[in-house]
């Protein structure tokens, strides 16, 4: 493929409790370059996991993407000629996985990288393209057009199509790097009624694993063990019962849902 997806971020006031949480119930990798007084990276072999602390003004929660692209020119070319409201940033030489961020037409948030680039070191690099047995398999995000997401990332990245079963009712788009999926789902506010309203965005993280029973007792004992790492409650109370039943007709790609333990919204799925 031209492009993969090469990391997920979030922004934490716990990251390095976040790190211990996704490393615990998932399994995955810290990275041997760590950058403790910055942000905190973990991997699954394919993806790299990003977990920034929250600094003023920053919002907490899920992020942003990366994707990593083949030719970075050829890109920005294609986003030129038919996206001239799309604009780019490079970014600092500290960012160990983007080159440069930049938005769909709806605004959605994302970083670019290319091989080569001279910025590119932790998990990023030490990924080798292997993932592991519990690994994240779809990044799904909220928009008022998915439609025109949809398009972008097809003419611009080249993702394909997924090969999802969809009932003739589904309103998302899906596209695929071959091994992690877009799920590009339509924000509308009244979906929100009887629960708090969440903003346009970045929406949940999905992951594959061998057994969703094994994960829901691992939960458990790395619960008891541990309290600080035991996931967030999702469906507490009537707003929280209204906000798990979104979750769970909005993207049929999970089976089980829940939260990590700074509140991100989490589904996976067996193998």
């Amino acid at each position: 493929m031209f492009s993969k997806i090469n990391h997920v971020a979030i922004v934490s006031d716990n990251y390095a409790q976040l790190c211990k949480f996704y490393e615990s119930v998932f399994g995955m990798k810290t990275s041997a370059n760590t950058r403790p007084t910055r942000a905190v990276t973990v991997g699954d072999g394919y993806v790299g996991l990003n977990i920034n602390p929250r600094r003023a003004g920053r919002r907490a929660g899920l992020d942003h993407f990366g994707i990593q692209v083949e030719d970075a020119d050829a890109v920005y070319e294609r986003m030129r000629a038919k996206y001239p409201s799309v604009k780019w940033l490079k970014r600092p030489s500290t960012r160990p996985f983007a080159g440069v961020t930049t938005h769909d037409p709806n605004g959605i948030m994302f970083d670019i990288s290319q091989k080569n680039m001279t910025n590119r070191t932790s998990v990023y690099v030490e990924n080798d393209g292997n993932a592991a047995e519990r690994h994240v398999n779809h990044v799904a995000f909220r928009v008022m057009n998915p439609e025109l997401s949809a398009e972008f990332f097809r003419d611009v990245f080249e993702l394909a199509p997924a090969n999802v079963s969809k009932s003739a009712d589904d309103p998302n788009y899906y596209l695929t790097d071959g091994h992690v999926t877009l799920a590009i789902m339509p924000w509308d506010i009244t979906d929100y009624d009887g629960t708090g309203i969440i903003t346009m965005g970045m929406d949940h993280i999905g992951f594959k694993v061998e057994s969703v029973e094994a994960v829901k007792r691992d939960i458990q004992t790395i619960s008891d063990n541990n309290p600080r790492l035991t996931p967030a409650p999702v469906a507490t109370g009537a707003e929280g019962i209204a906000l798990e039943k979104l979750f769970a007709r909005s993207c049929p790609l999970g089976e089980y849902r829940f939260a990590d333990c700074d509140g991100v919204l989490i589904d996976i799925a067996d193998r």
